[in-house]
Order: C-alpha cells, then structure tokens, then sequence
C-alpha cells in the first residue's frame, strides 16, 4: 500500500510548483492591467475610442501596438477615431495599413466647419439581436471653440434637422452619438457663450430621443453624467507634439478607450499607455449609471 503511494508526493510537488510559477506571473503583472478584464460573457461587443490626430512616430507605433493587443485580445469589432481630419487622420491610415488586428471598420469623426458634409449613420448588429446606432456628427469649430452656428451657418440648421430626424426614427437599443468637440460644460464663460445654444439644443435632442452617450475629445473631465445621458471625454495625447513628458506620467495618461456592451449595459474602460485601467464608468440601460 505505501509503495502504491509513493506517487503523491510527487504529484503535490509538481501541482504546488505550478501554482507558485502562476502566483510569480500573476504578481509581475500590473494588477489593473486591461488585460485582465474580460468576462467570460460571450454575449457582449467590444469597440476602441481613440484620440486621432498627429503623434510622433514613436508614440503612434507605441499606441497603435496597444491598441492592436487590446483588439485581439477582445475581438474588437470596430474603432471610433475622434479626430477632426476625417479620412485624411494619420492614426488610422497607419493603423490600418500596418496592424492586423486593427484592419476593422474605423469610423472617423471630422471638422469642416461651415462647409458640412461630415456626420454619418452606422447601424451595427449586436451579438444578442439588437442593434446599436453609431452617429457621427460635425461639429465645426471657430477658434476651437464648439460651434455648429445656428446664426452663421446654414450646415448648422441642416446638421441639426438631419439629427433630429435620425433620431427620432431610430429603433436601436443602444444609441451612441460621437464628435471631436466635448459637448458638456462644467462651467461658463465669455468665450462659450456663442456655443451655449446649440449645446443646449443638442442636449435636449439627445434626451429627448434616449442618446445613451457622447463620445468626443475631452473636455474639463472624462465622464459626465447628465440624467440619462453620458458624456465621454477622450483624452488621448493632447500634447503629443509636445517634449517628451517623465516616463511615469506618461504611462499614467490615458490613451485610448475600450468599450463593452452587453443587452443592459455599457462598460467604458480608460486605459494608459502601459495598459493600465485607470478609471472605469458603467453605463446602466435606460440610464441607471454607477461609477
């Protein structure tokens, strides 16, 4: 009998050696890391946010390697590019053009101003029979400020009764709205005077029709809640041309943002250049929203 149990302790080593080299991997990674958050929920669809614009070639390939591991890794179905160059957005031409996993469908939001021409539909099939509204709306820009001018700009009147009329004939279950200009303000002043108007138009049009999110630029803060209504702000690398930041504070910025939906929810994850998830929101269905 004892000799029949001479296998057991050889088993116990090799199960606890096991253990000890996952508990190893485990701690060497960041314990916050993207990586480690995905459920084994099936019935969900994920997609990247991302700030366009230009970069050094140094921060762009750095960011485009993150975003393609995050895509392989979550299946990302497609990439919401903020950018206020439309098609012509370096971010996505190279993204596109070099990485794998990133050759899905980007829609890229645009600046033109008076001239119009840049808001879009997108309606995207859910893995649980529903359906997501993606639109993209110009937002136009004078001096940088948020601007689609009801008193200057005839596009502003057009924009704004073409979304109307999408959004009230939509039947999507969830309804995503997308921009290069932060819409919500934390505070007023002279300069956003001008844009108060339409702010405010857009915002009773979103509520009105159950716009569950906003997703733009950032603004004065990454999320904001307004009733049902949430505002996503996209940090990105707003100083990208800049000098080179301390490697510590730039690990900690956020560089782009993955998002996941499932039938009663929207889960937004902000994450660093070094894969961190440094804030989470959770957007509830029909609004009930938790931090």
């Amino acid at each position: 009998m004892e000799k029949k149990l001479l296998w057991v302790p050889t088993i116990v080593a090799q199960v606890s050696l096991c253990l000890c080299l996952y508990l190893a991997f485990q701690l060497g990674q960041p314990q916050n890391s993207v990586y480690l958050h995905r459920t084994s929920e099936s019935r969900e669809l994920y997609f990247i946010s991302v700030r366009g614009g230009f970069r050094s070639l140094k921060q762009q390939t750095h960011l485009l390697k993150q975003m393609e591991r995050v895509a392989k890794k979550y299946k990302a179905k497609f990439v919401v590019d903020i950018s206020d160059l439309g098609k012509d957005d370096p971010l996505m031409q190279n993204g596109t053009l070099h990485f794998s996993s990133l050759k899905v469908p980007w829609y890229t939001t645009t600046v033109s101003g008076r001239y119009g021409g840049g808001y879009f539909q997108k309606q995207i099939r859910l893995p649980y029979e529903k359906t997501l509204d993606l639109i993209g709306v110009d937002t136009g820009s004078i001096e940088g400020k948020v601007l689609i001018s009801e008193t200057s700009s005839e596009f502003g009147y057009n924009q704004l009764h073409w979304l109307t009329r999408t959004l009230e004939a939509t039947s999507s279950d969830w309804r995503i709205v997308v921009g290069f200009h932060p819409l919500a303000k934390c505070g007023d002043n002279e300069e956003r005077m001008e844009a108060k108007k339409v702010v405010e138009s857009l915002h009773h049009s979103f509520m009105k029709y159950e716009v569950n999110a906003y997703i733009s630029g950032q603004g004065c803060t990454s999320n904001v809640q307004q009733g049902s209504l949430s505002y996503i702000g996209n940090p990105g690398s707003m100083n990208a041309l800049a000098s080179e930041t301390s490697v510590l504070r730039r690990e900690s910025e956020v560089e782009f943002l993955l998002h996941r939906i499932s039938s009663l929810e929207m889960v937004t994850y902000f994450v660093s250049s070094s894969g961190e998830v440094v804030h989470k929101s959770v957007l509830h269905q029909k609004g009930r929203a938790v931090m």
